[in-house]
């Protein structure tokens, strides 16, 4: 090899490795920080807290024995069509406008990124703009539709809530854009509020809650309830509190699922704080592998008459493909469920804008890509 060859040679692994170095560069900060000092002690005090992590009212297992194995078969073997075999049609909305004192609008912004305008009020859940919801920006689940507006074409905001820090629903660089072009506080589950502080969040703009802790905003309460689920975005689980969340003023309220496996505790939420007039419920990335952690579309539809809510809006489908199952299979056995059980059901496109009080007809636009 002569010596222009090896120089050249030198030059290339050189730039390589200062590729993936810089493709690297925020993945200390994405896994986030460890809870610690007074935040720690005070989840150490919750109730959901013993044998040093949190625990769910109902045990879950994430994946039982043997189930890795066959969800790996099944990746290699399946035939389901994991993405879609056209363009997803994405709606840009019309956010700007004047908030009705009572009214109650959802906007759908893809997997469970969702606006609601209540009573005057905006509050953003689990929003994520990155192409990839992973730690790193070159490997993961991929975005299969583009983001119907960027975060800072959104009205203002006040609030930002959080289910949970896995990376499909609590995202670096969103955080970071909304701390820069938003005043809101970030409402987040007990432990979650440290990988905030570590992302530059200041003190005063968390507010991190235990389960039926609550914060009232322009006379809104935002309410932080159970759900079965885990957290993690490191090695370790269950270091952080994972929630569902209810929002409601004076007329109107929402339930808001995050992320669940069905339990008994939803007829509990109902009795406690139902009916709302639209629940937003997880039905997609469900498998046989993690049965206790993600609700199928069938446990979507009864989490929604438990908490006796009157609009189902169903999210976590459609934006990234996170299990086995069909890309829009969600959506098709929530649609039989939904005409089986008498359950009135939006399935809005990425963007839409929902009333709740001037209900679209459901119209099957996922099947013309399918």
């Amino acid at each position: 090899m002569g010596k222009t060859t090896r120089v050249l040679a030198l030059a290339a692994v050189a730039a390589a490795a200062g590729g993936v170095a810089w493709a690297l560069r925020d993945l200390p900060a994405q896994l986030g920080a460890v809870p610690s000092g007074a935040r720690a002690e005070r989840m150490r005090r919750s109730p959901q807290f013993g044998d040093g992590k949190f625990n769910n009212t109902v045990p879950a297992e994430v994946l039982p024995p043997n189930a890795m194995r066959k969800t790996f078969v099944e990746l290699l073997t399946g035939k389901q069509p994991r993405r879609p075999a056209g363009t997803i049609p994405v709606v840009r909305p019309e956010l700007g406008g004047r908030l009705e004192e009572h009214g109650l609008h959802v906007t759908w912004l893809g997997h469970s990124t969702a606006l609601v305008e209540i009573e005057g009020v905006r509050v953003l859940f689990d929003p994520v703009w990155s192409d990839r919801c992973s730690p790193t920006s070159f490997f993961g689940p991929k975005r299969m539709h583009p983001v119907p507006l960027q975060i800072d074409e959104l009205p203002r905001i006040d609030a930002v809530v959080i289910s949970h820090d896995h990376y499909d629903h609590l995202d670096l660089a969103s955080i970071r854009e909304l701390m820069r072009s938003q005043q809101a506080p970030f409402l987040v589950p007990l432990g979650v509020g440290a990988h905030l502080e570590r992302w530059g969040v200041p003190a005063e703009r968390l507010v991190e809650l235990d389960w039926d802790e609550e914060v009232t905003i322009k006379d809104v309460r935002l309410i932080a309830t159970a759900a079965r689920h885990f957290s993690g975005r490191r090695f370790s689980r269950d270091g952080t509190l994972w929630a569902s969340w209810v929002v409601k003023g004076a007329r109107r309220s929402v339930f808001y699922t995050g992320d669940s496996g069905y339990f008994d505790g939803y007829k509990e939420i109902g009795a406690q704080h139902g009916p709302f007039d639209a629940s937003l419920i997880q039905v997609g990335a469900y498998g046989d592998a993690w049965p206790d952690i993600h609700m199928k579309p069938e446990d979507g539809a009864s989490a929604h008459l438990d908490v006796q809510a009157r609009v189902l809006i169903p999210l976590h489908w459609c934006t990234f493909n996170l299990a086995l199952h069909a890309w829009s299979e969600p959506v098709e056995r929530l649609l039989d469920e939904a005409r089986a059980r008498d359950i009135t059901l939006v399935v809005p496109r990425p963007g839409d804008r929902v009333d709740i009080d001037v209900l679209p007809a459901v119209e099957p636009w996922w099947r013309a890509i399918a």
